[in-house]
């Protein structure tokens, strides 16, 4: 597998990246919050955008490749945050497998 060829002058997207916290819901049971991990610069690149039918209401599904400097602490299940604007993390790859960047496959609903 090569380098890639990327120019970390494109990290210019300011994110925070937030992983899922529970808390007891008073029934037994627990609610899903999020808590802020760090502030990061990142590279968001659109790929597809599809339209769902959810309880007879639509709602478009945007996927993109988020790229941000290599770290240790970033899993799916996470998610990173752009204002109102919601990228739940999918999946995390080291994209050649030098320990520089990640590339994280993400989901935004909603917008």
């Amino acid at each position: 597998m090569g380098l890639i060829d990327f120019d970390p002058g494109q990290l210019t997207a300011r994110l925070r990246l937030e992983r899922p916290v529970e808390s007891p819901d008073g029934q037994g049971g627990a609610v899903v919050g999020f808590e802020a991990v760090a502030e990061l610069w990142a590279r968001i690149e659109s790929l597809a955008a599809e339209v769902e039918e959810l309880a007879g209401a639509g709602r478009v599904i945007v996927s993109h490749h988020i790229w941000l400097r290599f770290r240790t602490d970033v899993a799916a299940g996470m998610r990173l945050a752009k204002g109102t604007r919601r990228f739940a993390i999918e999946s995390v790859r080291d994209p050649d497998e030098t320990g520089r960047y990640l590339v994280c496959r993400c989901r935004e609903e909603g917008r």
